[in-house]
């Protein structure tokens, strides 16, 4: 697959945010790996901007572990590798941390912290070359998440971009693959939702500390999603977002899954920034094609000329990734309709929202025989709210398969 996909200003600026900002990350609760006190001063350091995993290592290297660095003065630091503004830095923050309070806060959160010398650290992220070196994690990480796709797009999809998400996600969640977004507002609260809808697994990667949800109307999915997946962040307690950590976040989110899935972005969309993150790290890319005549499909629509997989179901997807697939029978039911409204009503459905007056109009019925048949097919999967009391037919038929077990 050919190079892509952000403007040359844009991608450049990207870039040194990428290897230039060494913004520490954080984990979870330690299994045995690095020692417990080595751990708890690496949370430390966490909250020292310009300590990444790189200089970590440096200090540890230097002073035998953590605890004699974090103790250590500025000329100590110094000799250690460190120049003398980040020396001053790491000697003025820490009499403003409190590791006491921070660990107290982890455990209240049930916040585990995994480092990068820990067997429960994800295999597939260690392969990045800008891994953190810590990661917390709120929820469970299982050996069948290293299955995972990542699905993300814009904040403000269209009904088109909400249908397509919600299917796909929903399609490849039943198939057996565990979806990874951010949490954001749009695509990715979509995507999050209809995993856990299919009785799926999902993984939100936040761009600031785990006791501190990001958008706060995205409190009670966050809590689903730590009950049948995890919440992750490179960010210890209480790092508010800020607008330069959420590039650097995408760096995480497709750096623990296989491929990224675009299903609508416009041009400038920080999904097509994850697109790239995914490209460096040799991930695969995937697009859903929209409209050319609407913004919010230009990202995508440029991702599939520049090379990305073109998606139109959840087996585009899975066959590119190589999954091994059982196509299972859909043994369900087709429903059908059962009086002359439904099918009046269904004929004049398509996959475009129609709002339910223009409905009552084309129909040539009153408002309350369309509004409830409208629910008794919408409780049959017959039709589906695009909301606004706005209304689509659904899809007559979905592929469903299994994970092939050897």
């Amino acid at each position: 697959m050919k190079a892509i996909f952000l403007p040359s200003s844009q991608r450049i600026s990207s870039l040194i945010m990428f290897y230039c900002l060494d913004i520490v990350p954080v984990l979870e609760f330690p299994k045995n790996k690095m020692q417990n006190q080595d751990c708890k001063y690496a949370i430390g350091f966490s909250y020292i901007n310009g300590v990444g995993r790189v200089r970590l290592n440096l200090l540890e290297s230097y002073f035998g572990n953590l605890e004699s660095a974090w103790h250590a003065g500025k000329e100590a630091l110094v000799s250690a590798g460190l120049d003398n503004s980040l020396a001053e830095n790491i000697v003025a923050s820490r009499p403003k941390i409190d590791l006491p309070k921070t660990l107290e806060t982890l455990k209240r959160h049930d916040i585990q912290v995994f480092t990068h010398t820990d067997s429960d650290y994800p295999a597939r992220l260690k392969q990045i070359h800008d891994y953190p070196p810590l990661i917390f994690v709120k929820g469970q990480l299982l050996g069948n998440d290293e299955l995972c796709l990542g699905i993300v797009g814009t904040r403000q999809p269209t009904v088109y971009g909400k249908l397509t998400t919600e299917e796909l996600a929903e399609s490849l969640a039943r198939s057996g693959l565990t979806i990874v977004s951010g949490l954001a507002r749009g695509i990715d609260t979509v995507a999050h939702t209809a995993a856990l809808k299919a009785g799926g697994r999902s993984i939100a990667v936040f761009g600031c500390g785990l006791d501190i949800i990001y958008p706060s109307e995205n409190s009670c999915l966050a809590r689903q999603i730590a009950e049948n997946g995890a919440l992750v962040s490179e960010h210890p307690p209480g790092i508010r977002p800020r607008p330069e950590f959420f590039p650097r976040r995408n760096r995480i989110l497709s750096g623990l899954c296989r491929g990224i899935l675009v299903t609508e972005a416009g041009e400038n969309s920080g999904a097509v920034i994850t697109a790239n993150f995914a490209l460096e790290q040799n991930r695969e890319i995937f697009a859903v094609p929209g409209s050319i005549l609407s913004a919010a499909s230009v990202g995508t629509n440029r991702l599939i000329q520049e090379g990305a997989k073109l998606v139109c179901s959840a087996k585009d997807v899975l066959e590119e990734l190589n999954i091994g697939l059982l196509s299972v029978p859909d043994n369900t039911t087709k429903a059908v309709p059962e009086n002359q409204t439904e099918s009046l009503i269904l004929d004049k459905l398509g996959y475009e929202p129609i709002h339910i007056d223009q409905l009552c109009r084309e129909c040539g019925l009153g408002i309350a025989l369309v509004s409830s048949t409208l629910a008794i097919m919408e409780l049959r999967g017959q039709v589906r709210s695009a909301g606004g009391m706005n209304y689509v037919r659904t899809r007559e038929k979905k592929e469903i398969y299994q994970l092939e077990m050897n």
